[in-house]
């Protein structure tokens, strides 16, 4: 799942990042509030973490835009300050939900898994797709009694296509997705990994595989039983 972290105190960003990273899950981070709304606004984000006080346009006002450009994306709003004002502020703004420095990594987590429940994104221990199961711990896939471990990117791929097994996906967000919207990742790179999960696939002797799609993007295929 893809976070944002929109936090001008670049030290406190690098931790929360690297906090989240460790959690598994893809993190971008920007340090003033008009790159923050510039972000979010492509709506690739299961999650902002936003700072109330920040330049260049402050939290609240980043939340109203957003919700305002009607993008619903889960806020958690962050401040040093505890004041009741800020808090209704922050909540009338269009925040989620609303957590006071300092917090420890625990309850930052907590907060998050909270806010993706809400939107209905349960987080399970496993994702499957017909015959093909990801165990979100482990990073394994398994097919019946076959298993084979997945590297990071490879298994961001697989979260990614068994979360939405109907769904075409393009090269644009696999990147945004799993390599970051700063990479210099390319097409290349997307096809390289696709074609590394296709071979774990056919490995496990699974009837799912991933079908290239022309100028369009990639989506799961199931053969039929012989």
């Amino acid at each position: 799942m893809q976070i944002l972290i929109v936090e001008d105190d670049k030290k406190l960003a690098l931790a929360l990042k690297q906090i989240l990273i460790e959690a598994d899950y893809q993190v971008d981070a920007v340090h003033d509030g008009q790159s923050g709304l510039d972000y979010a606004l492509s709506g690739i984000y299961d999650v902002i973490i936003l700072d109330a006080m920040l330049p260049k346009m402050d939290g609240f006002t980043v939340a109203k835009e957003l919700r305002r450009a009607q993008i619903s994306t889960p806020i958690l709003l962050l401040t040093a300050r505890d004041a009741i004002r800020d808090k209704i502020a922050g909540l009338d703004s269009g925040a989620d939900d609303y957590m006071t420095k300092p917090f420890s990594p625990a309850e930052l987590l907590a907060h998050l898994r909270a806010l993706l429940r809400r939107q209905g994104q349960v987080v399970f221990e496993t994702l499957t797709f017909e015959d093909v199961t990801l165990n979100l711990e482990s990073h394994d896939l398994i097919c019946g009694e076959n298993s084979i471990h997945l590297g990071f990117k490879e298994f961001s791929l697989a979260r990614i296509f068994l979360s939405n097994p109907t769904q075409v996906i393009t090269k644009e967000q696999l990147i945004a997705k799993v390599w970051g919207v700063d990479s210099s990742a390319m097409d290349n790179n997307v096809e390289a990994y696709v074609s590394f999960l296709r071979k774990k696939l056919r490995f496990l002797g699974s009837r799912v595989g991933v079908e290239s799609l022309r100028k369009t993007g990639y989506r799961l295929t199931v053969k039929e039983a012989e």
